[in-house]
């Protein structure tokens, strides 16, 4: 299915950010940068190749901003350092560059990641696999460069003799972890950010910090409540790669949440649109109308995989295995010129009830 490249053009960037954060009471607050500030720990930058925002409703008695910064910060960079594939030196690159198929220990941070990725690949039957790593790369949406034309058929099948979560070996006992074929690539991006939302959530936590919001890259867990003593309101995108507007907003607390989309990053060939969400089934790109779902959850990171793996499902099979698994998720579709939302009943019930 190789396809010579006349009119090739890429999304509007490789940033994923599908929520906007409404920490005011109204519009105009909302709008206005001083309300963030008014915070008395807000916290905003890049990691991960993506932004981050923190906001503390209530700071402890004794808790100092520096400290809870720092903390912060040195998390953000083990996290990186452990999971990221842009970063030669991370330990999941030096995994991944490796042919060596013995076992090797691993840091407790990676080995749990790895350990949902499988959880969540069983429970999906197999739309969820973080070894598409491989695929991602030869479509052009990992950190080599970007693609000239599709790839051929004869190497996306070359590459799906690699792909598969049960070439992945996890020892619990030692926390090692051993591949089954050499050139086997995995890609935590669809959960990495969720795992380092919980982990910056739970060093709040430990400092005794009960009302916060902790966003990266548009995945969110949130306690407590906002600065004018009310629910988060939590606002998501409509799926509109031309222009940002909100679809509706969440009252939502004490509760994770992640949103995967297609339709900020792809690229056009010929007129055809490719999804950044490749099938690790077919090795190619989704091709169905589900353009964004949202899940809310216990922890950020399984909400995060979660909905990586219900953008590969669609909205048919995605919405039953949702339903079987007991999840609130909302998916949203393309239907003509507007968008379809369907929400599973938990979705439904937990919004209206924080919304009262």
């Amino acid at each position: 299915m190789n396809m010579q490249n006349k009119t090739f053009k890429r999304g509007l960037g490789l940033s994923l950010i599908l929520v906007f954060l409404l920490s005011g009471c109204s519009n105009n607050d909302s709008a206005n940068e001083s309300a963030a500030n008014a915070y008395p720990f807000s916290y905003s930058d890049t990691t991960m190749g993506t932004s981050f925002s923190i906001k503390v409703s209530q700071l402890p008695t004794g808790v100092r901003p520096k400290k809870v910064k720092i903390a912060i910060r040195e998390k953000l960079e083990q996290i990186n350092q452990q999971m990221s594939t842009y970063i030669t030196d991370s330990e999941l690159s030096r995994i991944n560059s490796s042919t060596d198929m013995t076992s090797r220990f691993i840091s407790e941070g990676l080995y749990k990641v790895v350990e949902t990725a499988q959880e969540i690949n069983h429970l999906s039957e197999g739309a969820y696999d973080i070894t598409v790593g491989s695929l991602v790369n030869l479509w052009g949406f990992g950190p080599s460069k970007a693609l000239s034309h599709t790839p051929k058929d004869e190497d996306i099948q070359k590459l799906l003799a690699d792909v598969g979560s049960d070439k992945i070996v996890l020892t619990a006992r030692l926390h090692t972890l051993s591949k089954t074929r050499p050139n086997l690539y995995m890609d935590l991006s669809s959960l990495a950010k969720g795992y380092a939302v919980d982990e910056i959530a739970a060093i709040l936590d430990a400092l005794k910090i009960t009302h916060y919001m902790v966003e990266i890259g548009g995945e969110l867990n949130i306690k407590g409540k906002n600065k004018q003593g009310k629910n988060w309101r939590i606002g998501v995108e409509a799926p509109n790669a031309k222009k940002r507007e909100l679809l509706r907003v969440l009252p939502i607390s004490d509760i994770a949440m992640a949103t995967s989309g297609d339709y900020r990053n792809y690229f056009e060939q010929d007129g055809q649109r490719f999804s950044h969400t490749i099938d690790p089934r077919t090795g190619y790109p989704i091709t169905h109308k589900l353009v964004s779902v949202t899940v809310l959850g216990d922890t950020t990171m399984k909400a995060d995989a979660w909905a990586t793996a219900l953008m590969v499902l669609g909205p048919e099979k995605g919405y039953q295995i949702a339903e079987q698994q007991k999840l609130a998720v909302l998916f949203i579709s393309k239907m003509g010129a507007g968008f379809l939302e369907q929400e599973t009943p938990l979705f439904t019930e937990y919004t209206k009830r924080k919304g009262q």
